[in-house]
């Protein structure tokens, strides 16, 4: 064989060879499924608020200690056999009238002793209630046979999660339910305090509480304007943007005064007569 004829056969013996070999199937593309629909996931009812006008007793459950410390207070009262004259009624910022320190801070303790520890006061104050449970206290408390002149009623800056409206209805749920306790008492109602919680919302709740005052039986007192802006908080706030201080409640006092001595005159102190002339 000629040189040149075996040298291409060298060349395609094993093209032949590969050709002659068989190929692998190609696997076909895989075909894409669509996903089962999948059952749609119940999305759990958003829990309505509570009534800010049916009585709670979510705040017992929650600070059992603050309410009795409350009850502790109604009954070393009743104990007293002395009348109750002036009845402050609300949260923790009438709470925090007394004792001297509470929470951390010096609050109101010095300025009740000067103006209320002679006038027959009582401290019905408890901290983080709302009006809902300022109406289950009154209901639930031995404050029945009490028999207060004025009475001091600050409350709303706990209802938070409400509208103002909803504030608004609680509070004169309150006011109606101290009414009827108490129907020859004079009402002396504050208005709620600026606090960095919810700043617009207690203003426009004080605005809707305040035609509650007829200047018969209950007055509006408002401390607002008392409590100007000061940087990020207001002024005579503690640190917490939410309790007076000391100075705050001097200017609550302050503030108070010529209307309460109006409507709880001090009683005149009686003169021994003087002995008859022989």
């Amino acid at each position: 064989m000629r040189p040149n004829i075996r040298l291409a056969l060298c060349l395609l013996l094993p093209l032949v060879a590969a050709a002659q070999t068989p190929t692998p199937p190609v696997a076909a593309p895989p075909i894409a499924v669509p996903p089962a629909a999948s059952a749609p996931v119940a999305t759990p009812a958003l829990r309505p608020p509570a009534p800010t006008d049916v009585p709670s007793d979510s705040n017992e459950r929650a600070r059992p200690g603050n309410y009795k410390a409350c009850r502790d207070r109604v009954a070393a009262a009743n104990a007293s056999g002395k009348h109750i004259d002036l009845l402050f009624v609300g949260d923790s910022i009438t709470e925090a009238w007394n004792p001297p320190d509470w929470g951390g801070y010096r609050h109101g303790g010095a300025v009740w002793d000067k103006y209320y520890a002679n006038r027959s006061a009582l401290n019905f104050g408890v901290g983080a209630d709302r009006t809902q449970n300022v109406l289950y206290r009154l209901d639930t408390m031995d404050v029945q046979a009490l028999t207060p002149k004025v009475i001091v009623l600050m409350i709303g800056t706990n209802n938070t999660q409400d509208t103002a409206p909803r504030i608004a209805t609680g509070v004169h749920a309150v006011l109606a339910k101290l009414e009827t306790m108490y129907p020859m008492a004079k009402i002396i109602l504050v208005s709620i305090l600026p606090n960095a919680r919810a700043t617009q919302l207690m203003a426009d709740a004080n605005a809707l509480i305040q035609p509650f005052a007829d200047g018969k039986t209950v007055f509006y007192l408002d401390l607002v304007p008392l409590f100007p802006p000061v940087g990020d908080s207001w002024a005579a706030l503690s640190p917490d943007k939410l309790h007076p201080t000391e100075a705050g409640y001097q200017v609550w006092a302050d503030a108070m005064e010529p209307l309460l001595t109006r409507l709880l005159p001090a009683t005149p102190t009686l003169q021994p007569a003087a002995a008859a002339t022989p």
